[in-house]
């Protein structure tokens, strides 16, 4: 059973702005924004995009980083790399220690331990500095036997390489595993192009219409009825 760990179990999206708007006190950003809404959306949709590129190859993870927190500075006439470097640098230094998981994220992971019949494995394209640190703060590292992370092997997720190296060194079959996670493209498709089944954590209710996966929840707890 495969999981992706960032905003399918570590709330990525909750720790990620309380980190933020610690650095927007922090750094005074207000003399640039007219506020951390203004900052913190600007940060956002140049992220989520870079994110994009970095799973299909385009951008290398020095360009995400150096862009995405450089990005909102220059879209209101700040070009200082300085700052970004500084605010970046406490950025990585705070973000790992936070531990808000997804909601009932604890008690599907007890519910499937207890089980006895699943091996969980955690498949990621977060940086390996960070992955098992964030693990270990929210509490889920002992669930977990391999972690497969994008940078220890020169692809992501969704490329179906990702996929086959997990299931090797998994021992996986394609026919006998799931992969659960809440990106459409990395997590589903992703799994879907490499002949896995695919659990699909829609929890901010999207739709896509591409195709059905296997299994859709909107909550971590229904798992629990599948499984």
């Amino acid at each position: 059973m495969f999981f992706d760990l960032d905003d399918t179990l570590w709330y990525t999206a909750y720790n990620s702005r309380e980190t933020f708007h610690e650095i927007y006190d922090r750094f005074e950003m207000n003399r640039y924004f007219d506020s951390f809404e203004h900052f913190y959306n600007i940060y956002l949709v140049r992220n989520n995009h870079l994110w994009v590129d970095y799973a299909l190859g385009k951008v290398t993870k020095e360009e995400l980083n150096h862009d995405r927190f450089l990005y909102p500075l220059q879209t209101v006439g700040i070009d200082d790399e300085e700052l970004a470097k500084k605010y970046s640098e406490q950025f990585f230094k705070t973000i790992q220690y936070k531990k808000r998981l997804i909601p009932h994220a604890l008690e599907l992971l007890d519910y499937l331990r207890d089980k006895k019949k699943y091996h969980l494995h955690i498949l990621s394209n977060g940086f390996r500095e960070m992955q098992f640190t964030k693990m270990e703060s929210g509490g889920i590292r002992g669930y977990f036997d391999k972690i497969v992370l994008s940078d220890d092997i020169g692809a992501s997720k969704p490329a179906k390489q990702f996929f086959d190296f997990a299931l090797s060194v998994t021992r996986g079959g394609y026919d006998n595993s799931l992969m659960i996670g809440d990106n459409w493209v990395n997590d589903i498709e992703g799994a879907r192009n490499a002949g896995i089944d695919q659990l699909f954590f829609n929890r901010l209710g999207e739709h896509y219409t591409s195709f059905h996966p296997t299994y859709e929840v909107s909550d971590l707890r229904e798992i629990i009825q599948i499984l």
